[in-house]
């Protein structure tokens, strides 16, 4: 089996996961990585990740990677900034996969930088894709794959409950472990975002369905559990009197009739709370009702690896331009287990280690 070269942007907890991932398959070569963060800068990769050097030492700029057949970047989720790495990357004749949730399917959220970015990769013969659990898989993938189990859909309703116990920093956009006066002063102030992606789900699960969208809305992320006890996660212990869980909607219309429902409650959870993790999906169809339930629900962090990481062989033989994961075929997209090596690159247990680092 060839080996395809990939370089690696980005190495929070989630670009270390990525790369650790990446360090186990058989299908990929590793050949560079870059980070901002001058503690990482000049560190062997093999070694940062908890393993043993393998010669990749991180680089403070993208600009001096080797050459290679891809580059995954795991650095912000807006497109605007991300944008800026990507464009000269793709000059360089790079494939490019980015965890970017505002990457997904930003036709309609992004018009200018989607035909950017689209014009330069087709001019350079590369692709470009926004990947991740969601964006990408749970809300529009995923969903859109359950239809062609009817003629016709009719409607489409998600409800996910996510566990947020293994996230560090990225709890703070979303206004976990502030008490309920500070959660409403930083969500004025712009601080507490709640979900990036709702928009690129909805437009990409109607663009699959054939769906011409009057409007995209998407709520105010709310509070909604303020918990009583402490609530330690991996990174974050929340106390009583903070929120714990925050719920956040969106919704795309048609007619002036609500056509894709989603919610998100994101939360540190507990038996004794009246809900529990798990996700719920239900597509009306005109011949009959589809619904998939999980009584735990899908790891979002573990499902963003997998998504990534799982696409990239699919990426480099894919035709140029940009791409959604709903333009890749399926069994492009599948899980390619047969391709790790863990007894060279370690164990499932050291990827946990890795995604709890940062």
């Amino acid at each position: 089996m060839s080996s395809h070269q990939v370089v690696v942007i980005g190495l929070g907890a989630t670009g270390r996961a990525i790369a650790t991932s990446l360090l186990q398959r058989i299908d990929v070569d590793v050949v560079g990585a870059a980070d901002q963060d001058p503690r990482l800068v000049g560190q062997d990769l093999g070694v940062l990740l908890g393993g043993t050097a393998n010669g990749v030492v991180v680089t403070s700029s993208p600009t001096t990677l080797p050459a290679a057949n891809l580059a995954v970047v795991a650095t912000t989720s807006d497109l605007a900034q991300v944008a800026d790495t990507l464009v000269p990357l793709l000059e360089r004749s790079y494939n490019v996969i980015s965890i970017c949730e505002e990457l997904a399917y930003p036709w309609e959220s992004h018009p200018e930088l989607a035909r950017r970015l689209h014009e330069a990769a087709t001019a350079h013969g590369v692709t470009v894709l926004g990947s991740g659990a969601n964006p990408g898989v749970l809300m529009d993938t995923l969903p859109l794959l359950l239809t062609a189990l009817t003629q016709r859909a009719l409607s489409v309703r998600i409800r996910r409950r996510t566990n947020m116990s293994r996230y560090g920093a990225i709890l703070t956009k979303f206004g976990l472990g502030l008490t309920p006066t500070q959660f409403d002063q930083d969500r004025r102030r712009g601080q507490v975002l709640g979900h990036h992606g709702f928009e690129q789900a909805i437009g990409a699960l109607a663009a699959g369905l054939g769906w011409d969208l009057d409007a995209i809305e998407v709520d105010d992320v709310a509070a909604t559990i303020v918990t009583s006890s402490p609530r330690d996660g991996d990174h974050v212990r929340i106390e009583p009197g903070q929120i714990s869980a925050v719920t956040h909607a969106a919704r795309g219309l048609v007619n002036g009739q609500v056509v894709i429902d989603l919610e998100i409650m994101f939360g540190f959870f507990e038996s004794t709370d009246s809900v529990t993790a798990g996700d719920d999906y239900e597509i009306v169809g005109e011949e009959q009702v589809i619904e998939l339930r999980s009584s735990v629900g899908f790891d979002s962090f573990l499902s963003t690896i997998a998504a990534a990481v799982n696409a990239a062989a699919a990426v480099i033989e894919a035709p140029p331009g940009l791409l959604s994961m709903g333009d890749l075929p399926v069994r492009a997209l599948a899980a390619k287990g047969g391709r790790r090596d863990l007894a060279a690159h370690g164990s499932c247990a050291h990827l946990d280690s890795v995604e709890n680092a940062g």
